[in-house]
């Protein structure tokens, strides 16, 4: 068995890169299916968000998985190779650890990341593409990106990325005071925006969904207005800032589109703040004067502000990190002795018993107190003969110690 991940984020790929790849939530169970039945492939997870795409897979052989991306993507070799990277057994605990623990993320210390995960992991278990051992592996990540949360304050001073949007949208305006918004899409990110904005001040939000349910429930929450999803440029002029974050897979707005904004708006600016991917504003909007576009990419020249407050307490999850690794690792050594052991104390019990059949006639005498008696000591001698074999298996097995383990089931004659 071989664990290995591959994939791309937001430090290995440029967003035209990672946008090609983005994965609907609609689409995942099928992706993950997809993989699962790689020739090689016995378990499967991927994770896409909007800042990296992940292929998490236990091998029973070597795997192309690479292929698999070129292949369900429609991408060529020289357009996704470079930007690729590849952890192999140990390398994967960490960074999927390091991912969970929101160390890996545009915004260290983001909240959303774990839910993605656990996302993620929940398609996978529905597909059937995971069992043991990534089972055993999402759990202990889940575990330890909990306790980096309870023992460092790596969260106190984090942002999302809803929130480093609406912080560039104040250094914009300098003040929010009665701007007016427009949410494109109704999901967490856009519901994380509305906190946000409404804390600093904006004085309308309008809210725009293909669910109508979707934006009504949000905008209700927010004492803003639902405006139909139809009717997005009708209603995108009204807007000082437009904050996207949908899964459309194309340009919600053009540069056309872009220039008949501007035009209702008499010359009055407006701020594009795109935070989906693929990307929902077509970047050429740029180049239109009075508009201004900023994706999620651009945002992380924001975050990287908050870094310095942060990197004591990402040390410190660090550091927990690289003991848990350790600790799971010895986990998976011990997990080795176990069937020496169940096979070594298997041994001794059918010799315990052939010994007691073989007796059975001069015992016969005995009362039944005697009898159970006799049962009673001959399992505790047994077990007393295999405490050593045993712990010496067990320390084998944590240290790592293949040699000594092999040595252990060969004197013990446990490999045939």
């Amino acid at each position: 068995m071989s664990l290995t991940l591959l994939g791309i984020n937001h430090l290995s790929a440029p967003l035209d890169v990672r946008e090609r790849l983005a994965i609907p939530a609609g689409r995942l169970a099928d992706a993950t299916r997809s993989l699962a039945h790689r020739p090689g492939v016995r378990e499967a997870l991927i994770l896409s968000t909007c800042n990296r795409v992940e292929l998490l897979t236990e091998q029973e052989q070597a795997a192309d998985l690479r292929s698999f991306l070129r292949d369900y993507f429609s991408i060529a070799p020289h357009e996704l190779d470079p930007h690729l990277y590849e952890f192999r057994e140990r390398e994967v605990v960490r960074h999927l650890f390091r991912v969970a623990s929101s160390l890996d993320s545009m915004v260290v210390g983001e909240p959303q990341i774990l839910g993605q995960v656990k996302d993620s992991y929940a398609v996978a278990r529905e597909v059937g593409a995971v069992s043991s051992s990534l089972e055993r592996l999402l759990q202990s990540a889940f575990a330890v990106a909990k306790k980096v949360r309870t023992e460092t304050e790596i969260g106190s001073s984090s942002v999302s990325i809803a929130s480093v949007a609406v912080d560039l949208a104040k250094r914009i305006f300098g003040s929010l005071q009665r701007s007016e918004v427009l949410l494109v899409g109704a999901g967490k990110m856009s519901e994380l925006a509305a906190r946000h904005l409404i804390a600093q001040g904006a004085s309308q939000i309008l809210v725009a969904n293909r669910t109508p349910e979707r934006a009504q429930r949000l905008a209700a929450e927010f004492h803003g207005l639902a405006v139909p999803f139809a009717d997005l440029q009708t209603h995108a002029p009204k807007a000082d800032i437009v904050i996207t974050s949908t899964g459309a897979g194309r340009h919600l707005f053009n540069v056309a589109e872009a220039q008949v904004i501007l035009h209702k708006r008499r010359g009055k600016p407006v701020f594009f703040i795109d935070i989906a991917v693929p990307r929902d504003v077509d970047p050429g909007v740029n180049r239109v004067d009075g508009a201004f576009v900023y994706s999620i990419d651009d945002l992380q020249q924001v975050a990287a502000q908050n870094l310095t407050e942060r990197s004591r307490e990402a040390s410190a999850a660090e550091q927990i990190v690289a003991d848990e690794v350790d600790r799971y690792q010895r986990r998976l050594q011990s997990l080795d002795a176990v069937p020496g052991i169940r096979a070594l104390q298997q041994q001794a019990e059918q010799l315990r018993v052939a010994e007691l059949d073989r007796s059975r006639a001069r015992l016969a005498s005995l009362t039944p107190e005697q009898q159970a008696a006799v049962e009673a000591l001959t399992r505790s001698l047994t077990n007393k003969f295999l405490h050593a074999p045993m712990t010496a298996m067990r320390d084998a097995a944590n240290t790592g110690d293949a040699a000594t383990l092999e040595d252990l089931r060969r004197i013990y004659k446990l490999n045939s």
